[in-house]
Order: C-alpha cells, then structure tokens, then sequence
C-alpha cells in the first residue's frame, strides 16, 4: 500500500541517517526558533502538506503557519510558510520539506503555464505514468494543483491497450475481444493507434477512447473525422506549448502529454532563521 507517511520517513532518514553532525554540536537542544520560507520566484505552490508532515515526523510539537495554501499563485519574495518550534528540528527537516515543496511546485508551476495556453478552451490536459519512481501519487496531485487533470494512476485502474499489447495478440479486434472477455463491463476500453487502418480497426470494435499516438496533424484531422464522434479522441506524443492550441482546436477530446511530470524542474524556494 502506497504510504506518503513512509516516503517522507525514508527521505528523511536518507538525509539525517544517525544524526545532523553539524546541527548536533552547534544547536542547544532546547533552543526554539521560527524558519521562514521564501519564494524566489514567481510559482504555484504545491506540498504544503507534505512539508507540514516532514516537520511533524521530527517532532509533533513544532508548529507550522502556511502564509498560502496549494494551488496559490505566489510572487517572488512572498513568504510561503513559518515554522516554529525546537530549532534543531527545524534544521533537520529543512532540507526534507524544501525537496518536496520545490519538485511539487516546479510541476504545479510548469502545469499551469500549459493550462493558461489552452485558456477556455473545452479539451482535458492529462499528464501521463512518465513519474518520478515512487513519487507519482504526489506528482499526481501537484499536476491537479496546477490546473490539469491526472490520466490512469497505474496499470491497475484502467485499460488502455497499446501496440505491444496489439502485436502480441495479433490485432485490435483481438485485444479488445479479450479483454471484454475479462474484465468488468463497468471499465472503458481504450487504445493506442498509429495509422488511419488502425483507427478504423478500433472504431469497428467498438472501443471507448482511440488515443492517436505521434500522428502528424493531418493525419489527427482525418481520424477525427472518420470517428465521428463514436468514440472520446485523445491525441498524444510530442506534443508542446508551440503545438498545444493546434491540437487542441483539432477537435480532439484529450490531450495527454508527458512532459508535465518528466520536463518540470523544481522552483527556488529558501528557508532562513528568526529566533523567537
């Protein structure tokens, strides 16, 4: 069972192993003092929960006060957040908190410079399984902060049939047909095509959602065309901010696109010291 409880336990043990040699023999157990946490540049904050939990599984008297919450668009220089309590601990889970508010931000911000593209537009942005390895329910959520909304979560929630599972079974009619015959009737088919004969093979067997996959424009025209509206069309592959409104004014349903989660670097963020 996926645990965030667990993942912010093994970075912190990561970090502090047996000990912070350095804060250990500087800072006196009992000293108390605030952090204070700063953008230092324009961002959409995301992880403030998380960071509150680093803070709380050091030591569950420190208090934390969020100037902002998720989702928020702050300013450069803006306080994000204040954290006071034992100042030993606040130092250990720095570094801890501030990874986790930076990568989540840094996917929140670079999101949401996608979804101001699309503007009104009425297409669904979707992020992908193109995730850091043991981090994706929380880059997950950092992609809904940032505007966009989340695709399958894993293998496990949804069907989606793509061409090595088509060229195992031999055709689209075949993998589809197979998996109707094992799965619930309540889950929707979807698959992956390449080519006009492909779209044509997956509207025949009558197939929820058709993803095109790394199709010239063109080609996406001709497809949605063809589909008619029998199916949901969601375009994918090599798609970016200079393609994105092409796309989305193609007609097509959904957007998928990788580079949500796999291109977003983390913001800067830096936390300094105040005694109390």
């Amino acid at each position: 069972m996926y645990s965030i409880e667990n993942l912010i336990k093994t970075a912190l043990n990561e970090d502090i192993g047996s000990g912070d040699i350095t804060t250990d023999n500087l800072i006196a157990p009992d000293l108390a003092g605030r952090g204070v946490v700063v953008a230092r540049e324009n961002i959409v904050v995301a992880g403030l929960d998380v960071a509150c939990r680093v803070f709380e599984c050091l030591d569950p008297e420190i208090i934390f006060r969020p100037e902002c919450k998720d989702g928020d668009t702050v300013l450069n220089d803006k306080v994000i957040l204040k954290v006071e309590g034992k100042l030993r601990n606040i130092l250990m889970g720095e570094r801890t908190a501030l990874n986790f508010l930076q990568h989540l931000s840094g996917i929140a911000t670079h999101v949401r410079s996608y979804v101001n593209i699309l503007g009104d537009r009425k297409v669904r942005l979707v992020d992908t399984r193109k995730t850091t390895p043991g981090l994706r329910v929380l880059e997950k959520y950092a992609v809904r902060i940032g505007g966009a909304f989340n695709h399958r979560m894993g293998l496990y929630d949804g069907v989606l049939i793509k061409d090595n599972h088509i060229a195992a079974c031999g055709s689209i009619k075949k993998a589809v047909q197979n998996i109707r015959d094992n799965v619930s009737h309540l889950l929707k088919i979807e698959v992956e095509v390449s080519s006009l004969t492909q779209v044509r093979d997956a509207i025949e067997a009558g197939v929820d959602v058709i993803m095109l996959d790394n199709m010239g424009l063109d080609m996406i025209k001709q497809s949605i065309k063809y589909i008619d509206k029998r199916s949901l069309v969601e375009v994918s592959g090599q798609i970016t901010k200079d393609t994105l409104n092409q796309m989305a004014d193609s007609g097509v349903d959904i957007i998928s696109v990788g580079a949500l989660t796999h291109s977003a670097g983390s913001v800067d963020l830096s936390m300094h010291i105040e005694h109390v």
